[in-house]
């Protein structure tokens, strides 16, 4: 069996990131692949990986529309707001969004 080492590479005392490339497929019964951590790589782990990634990718859906990217709006607010917030929120089951937007719609005009 071959070993292949999937950790950062280390330079002069300092982390280097590895560049990784698209390559061949590889059989992971016969090629052991390791990540940062020693834990070897298995087809169970790397379809668990895949469909993790896929979903990040896909994201939320989009409150605009289809197909249409929702605007993100950030504000800076004193602690104790926040914390207000996140109490509330999670009171009726919601996300602070949920509440954010439930605000601005009943605050501001049609």
């Amino acid at each position: 069996m071959s070993q292949e080492n999937l950790g950062g590479g280390e330079k002069m005392g300092k982390k280097q990131k590895d560049k990784y490339v698209w390559g061949k497929d590889v059989d992971l019964e016969k090629t052991v692949i390791l990540d940062k951590q020693g834990k070897r790589l298995t087809n169970a782990r790397a379809e668990k990986i895949a469909q993790e990634i896929v979903k990040q990718a896909t994201g939320r859906p989009s409150l605009t529309g289809p197909k249409k990217v929702s605007p993100e709006v950030k504000a800076r607010v004193p602690q104790k707001l926040k914390v207000k917030l996140e109490r509330e929120a999670k009171r009726r089951g919601e996300t602070p969004s949920v509440l954010i937007r439930e605000a601005l719609e009943n605050y501001l005009p049609a």
